[in-house]
């Protein structure tokens, strides 16, 4: 039987502690949440500024569905592309300083469409070896020419971008790296595109809505602005809602939105969540005090984990990874914090290179200050 085979994999990945199982929530998304009959206090959200249960954003909702329905019944080449989302894609190309915007019902098909689009198999893509896995994805199925360079190193993705000669180039790369939490170096990477004439995608997933001046961005951290970046921004996390989008010069968008498959041949988002969105663009721009609030919390976090036996990996952003290394123990760790009624969620392989299996804690401005001191204490106490 073909099942047989297919039990026997599932097997050995228990064995190896990397079978992964899903848990139902019953109840919103927030710092606290309800599984299984049980309240826990929840760090494994990527719920930045807590926007995802706003009052405001349901109501926004709400209002939308009443205005527009609950579903867009078509591509938006087709029938699909209603007032609300072309709203939304003007407002966020202009909150990210750039010409034109385009929606993708997920981050992933953003990525997967613009790589995609952009390049084949006469082109090259040059990719930082820790990239998500939709990057990843996107490379593959462009059937472009593929170079990976080590985790930052900008000397060895200079030696790679100085030997093309020929085709289009893109360099692509996280802003902030969702399993490590550190920020690319994007001005180097800038400097290397301009250097050798490629674009530059940049995944800011983890960084909308956090960063940058009124949470606009990594590029806005960086103070960065070049025509030949591409920008895909996420807004299922910081913002609380649900899509994504790439921002880039109108011929850029022109072109994704006759090739880019993944937007192509997709029904559209319902109208209602970009209604929402326009309201959660809204709460970020005037989020200064929430990010700020996560700030001191991630400051308060890693001052009270830093004389623990895992190592703490450096990050500034709301996603701090404590590394604990084997499979099992990572684990155990995160059993044991569910014991004490604390939701955090381990991470291994292959999300994560082997022996580097670590606890992913995001932190949320919905966290309170006592929220975190409470997780780590119990941390201490399951270390002694």
């Amino acid at each position: 039987m073909i099942f047989a085979a297919l039990q026997r994999d599932l097997d050995e990945r228990a064995a190896q502690g990397l079978l992964r199982q899903r848990r139902t929530l019953q109840s919103p998304q927030s710092p606290h949440i309800i599984v299984d009959g049980k309240s826990y206090l929840a760090f494994s959200s990527n719920d930045y500024l807590g926007l995802a249960n706003h009052p405001q954003l349901i109501a926004a909702f709400q209002q939308g569905a009443a205005a527009w329905g609950v579903g867009a019944g078509a591509a938006h080449l087709v029938n699909g592309h209603f007032t609300p989302h072309h709203q939304l894609e003007q407002e966020l190309a202009a909150f990210v300083s750039k010409p034109a915007a385009l929606l993708f019902s997920t981050g992933y098909m953003a990525n997967l469409g613009a790589v995609q689009a952009l390049v084949g198999k006469d082109d090259t893509v040059y990719a930082d070896k820790l990239n998500h896995a939709s990057l990843n994805d996107a490379m593959l199925l462009s059937r472009a020419n593929v170079q990976r360079y080590r985790h930052g190193d900008m000397a060895q993705l200079d030696g790679l971008l100085a030997k093309k000669e020929s085709g289009r180039k893109l360099v692509i790369t996280d802003a902030v790296f969702s399993m490590d939490g550190d920020i690319a170096q994007l001005p180097e990477l800038l400097a290397l595109c301009e250097k050798y004439d490629a674009w530059l995608l940049v995944d800011d997933a983890h960084g909308f809505g956090v960063l940058g001046e009124q949470g606009r961005g990594s590029l806005s951290h960086f103070g960065l602005d070049s025509p030949r970046i591409i920008l895909m921004g996420t807004l299922g996390k910081a913002a609380g809602v649900s899509g994504a989008f790439v921002a880039a010069e109108q011929v850029v968008i022109d072109t994704l939105v006759n090739q880019a498959r993944s937007y192509v041949y997709t029904t559209a988002t319902p109208p209602a969540l970009s209604v929402a969105l326009l309201e959660s663009l809204q709460l970020i721009e005037q989020g200064d005090a929430l990010r700020a609030h996560l700030q001191r919390l991630v400051a308060l976090l890693r001052k009270g984990l830093g004389d623990l036996s895992w190592q703490l990996m450096p990050s500034d952003t709301a996603i701090q990874p404590l590394l604990i290394g084997d499979n099992k123990q990572a684990l155990a760790l995160s059993e044991g914090l569910r014991d004490r009624g604390i939701w955090v969620a381990a991470i291994r392989p292959p999300t994560v290179p082997q022996g580097t299996a670590r606890l992913r804690i995001t932190l949320s401005a919905a966290h309170t200050e006592a929220d975190v001191q409470r997780l780590i204490e119990a941390l201490h106490a399951l270390a002694c």
